[in-house]
């Protein structure tokens, strides 16, 4: 980048998340402004980076995000905005297109937020994807539920994690569930922003990418102990971890998210992607993929085990001369996390002292370690050790979310 000219960032960041790519945006010489909402502004944001901090109120509309970076332009024209925060990655992309700069399209962010959308895309590339329908047409949702057997789960098409997700085990509860949901007031909480899926038991796996050119530069692939799923339902503590080197596990993973990401049309950036392998017939199917890094500390693990930190690696992508391919170098070495609810503001995890524990959450009412070894096995021991401690020291339990907060 040239001395004379320092790119100006602007970053949509509406929940806490993304201070490594900031950071990484600064020391490379950019001037960094931080976009977030009014509930956000007392997190610990890298504020010695910041040249500026924005706070919209909590139910800003689009149309407000878009008259801010007009306002950010008149004295400092943005030269990237980008979104650190699934529920920012549309409103990035309309204020890209507001400003007529490079970058992913609002259609093409609406692929990646969209759970109906990217299914079919998926789909459409060749990918194996749990059996769905929209729930729009009543006689296409009737012909579903005759054709795919139970159960069934009825998703929000734009919420993250497992947020807002339900099980169903017969048609009456499937239409049960459509008649409430097109009751609600709020227009976008209805039956035609769902769409219903074939449930499918079975082991979760994640895949954490850097893309530049449409090509995959990196690809982490890890394994939840639990489904997220079951996790947010059932309590308990969210485990995950990589997953061997030479596994026939990686090495069909890693082609199909190469296959999903030429699918969705990703050029440059960041993706989070999530599979799942059958219980019944062993086949890794295609769940979800969002345009970002993924959250729940997964860069911090794969960082530990590869040396590779996403959110550092995406930030210099973005503000590379020329569009410069990144070079790296990754280890091969594991880790992995055990997180959870805590009863305790603070808990105390000290009297977990293994030397292979690299790092130490630090959030309210949150337990969790991330643990390093050249060893996978070693990674497993401790994990497995530590979900039974865990269960006594500090595991809380509340309902699963509705709708994110």
């Amino acid at each position: 980048m040239s001395e004379s000219r320092q790119l100006n960032i602007v970053c949509f960041a509406t929940f806490f998340k993304g201070a490594d790519f900031m950071r990484e945006c600064k020391a490379l010489g950019c001037n960094v402004t931080l976009v977030t909402k009014e509930k956000m502004l007392h997190e610990d944001w890298p504020r010695d980076v910041l040249d500026e901090v924005f706070a919209l109120p909590n139910d800003a509309p689009v149309e407000l995000f878009l008259d801010l970076v007009a306002h950010i332009g008149k004295t400092r024209k943005p030269d990237r905005i980008v979104a650190l925060e699934e529920f920012d990655v549309v409103v990035a992309a309309l204020a890209r297109e507001h400003l007529c700069m490079p970058g992913m399209s609002n259609s093409s962010a609406k692929t990646f937020r969209d759970k109906y959308a990217m299914a079919a895309r998926a789909r459409n590339g060749g990918l194996t994807v749990p059996d769905f329908v929209p729930a729009i047409n009543n006689d296409e949702v009737a012909e579903y539920l005759d054709r795919v057997p139970p159960p069934w789960v009825m998703k929000p098409r734009s919420d993250v994690s497992a947020i807002g997700i339900r099980k169903l085990e017969t048609a009456d509860q499937v239409w049960a569930t459509i008649e409430e949901l097109n009751n609600r007031e709020a227009l976008r909480e209805r039956a035609s922003y769902h769409v219903l899926a074939r449930f499918i038991p079975g082991e979760v796996f994640h895949v954490g990418s850097l893309v530049h050119d449409g090509r995959v530069l990196f690809a982490g692939v890890n394994k939840y102990g639990r489904p997220p799923l079951q996790v947010a339902h059932g309590g308990g503590a969210y485990i995950s971890q990589t997953i061997p080197y030479d596994s026939a596990d990686r090495k069909k993973l890693t082609e199909i998210n190469r296959r999903l990401i030429k699918a969705m049309g990703m050029e440059t950036g960041a993706t989070h992607a999530e599979f799942i392998r059958s219980d019944a017939d062993g086949d890794f199917y295609f769940l979800e993929i969002a345009a970002r890094v993924g959250g729940a500390y997964i860069a911090d693990v794969l960082d530990a085990a590869s040396g590779v930190n996403l959110w550092r690696e995406w930030a210099r992508m973005e503000v590379a001369e020329l569009n410069a391919k990144p070079k790296l170098k990754p280890r091969k070495e594991h880790a992995g996390i055990i997180l959870s609810l805590a009863r305790q503001e603070s808990p105390d995890t000290s009297a977990y002292d293994d030397p292979e524990i690299v790092y130490r959450a630090k959030k309210k009412h949150h337990a969790g370690l991330i643990v390093r070894s050249k060893s996978h096995a070693r990674v497993t021991e401790l994990l497995n050790n530590y979900s039974e401690r865990f269960q006594n020291d500090f595991i809380a339990v509340l309902p699963p979310l509705e709708r994110p907060e």
